[in-house]
């Protein structure tokens, strides 16, 4: 076994569904709760989607030949959103940051994990650089989901099992490894 393939596949994994939590949380909230802030200590939706934009861009855009904090980066204009941003245009910066993060993440090889890379001229290996992002990216897509269902309340669709009904998924997942392993 290639474990530095089954890892780069498995971050594959890990950062696709991640996405698919937060575009399933995004698409709870309509225009207004997107924008909305809980107090004046918080983060709306729509900043937690600039942030991570912001840091997509900067991390990976030529992850392996330049430092991960980019010099056109503005880390902290991240957190305020200008009175002209649309949620389109957010939306569609979410977009190309995540598919720079599929394309060059796409382009590492197995002999590429140990290699060195650096984030604000700290040194990394790519294991490493990639636990960072995976941990990065899932605190703060936490943090969309829960403001997400508080946004939605009522109206919340659940992203995994939903409340009461985790032995009926625990079965089928039984039964379907179960079907798998006997064909």
């Amino acid at each position: 076994m290639d474990i530095a393939a089954v890892f780069l596949d498995n971050a594959q994994k890990e950062f696709h569904q991640l996405k698919g939590h937060a575009d399933k949380a995004l698409a709870q909230v309509d225009d207004s709760r997107f924008f909305a802030t809980l107090d004046a200590e918080s983060n709306s939706i729509a900043i937690m989607v600039r942030h991570i934009t912001g840091n997509l861009f900067s991390r990976w855009r030529n992850f392996l030949t330049e430092d991960g904090e980019k010099a056109d980066r503005h880390r902290d204009t991240e957190f305020e959103i200008p009175e002209s941003a649309t949620r389109a245009q957010l939306m569609d910066a979410w977009e190309r940051g995540w598919a720079l993060l599929f394309e060059e993440l796409g382009k590492l090889r197995p002999e590429d994990v140990g290699r060195t890379v650096t984030i604000r001229s700290e040194p990394h290996t790519v294991i490493a650089a990639v636990h960072r992002q995976l941990t990065h990216y899932g605190s703060h897509i936490g943090q969309i989901v829960y403001l997400a269902k508080h946004l939605a309340g009522a109206d919340w669709r659940t992203l995994s099992v939903p409340r009461g009904k985790s032995e009926e998924f625990n079965l089928k997942m039984r039964a379907q490894y179960e079907a798998r392993r006997t064909s």
